[in-house]
């Protein structure tokens, strides 16, 4: 199993950007695919992107298609998350979590085999 870290949130403008990044522990991450989602209060946990383990297939939400881009270097044990164009909207917590499956459905928090602690990401109007 992998153990993940989630950097790099923090506080933006509207029409800003961030880089967030996951970084996991375990020589087996690169057979792990990686899955983005956030949760803003108040609101349920929501789906944001996903990356195969190869990078060679990945999937957004489509609130964020076009303006958020998933990419991985396993060499580094890291999954990014480019996010551009970021509206207040986008503000919540983000968390990356871990699966040896490749998904389209996500079930409940406890049916992936890892998760991140979160980063606060903040878009201001």
């Amino acid at each position: 199993q992998v153990q993940l870290v989630e950097s790099g949130g923090g506080l933006v403008q509207a029409g800003g950007s961030l880089r967030l990044s996951c970084a996991a522990s375990g020589r087996t991450f690169g057979s792990y695919q990686i899955y983005w989602f956030r949760q803003a209060p108040g609101k349920e946990r929501e789906f944001v992107a996903a990356i195969t383990w190869s990078g060679a297939n990945t999937n957004y939400a489509d609130s964020v298609k076009g303006r958020f881009t998933i990419s991985r270097e396993n060499a580094k044990n890291t999954v990014y998350l480019q996010m551009n164009s970021l509206k207040p909207e986008d503000t919540a917590v983000y968390y990356c979590a871990a699966d040896r499956f490749w998904r389209t459905t996500w079930g409940t928090p406890s049916s992936f085999d890892s998760w991140g602690q979160g980063t606060q990401v903040t878009v201001s109007s």
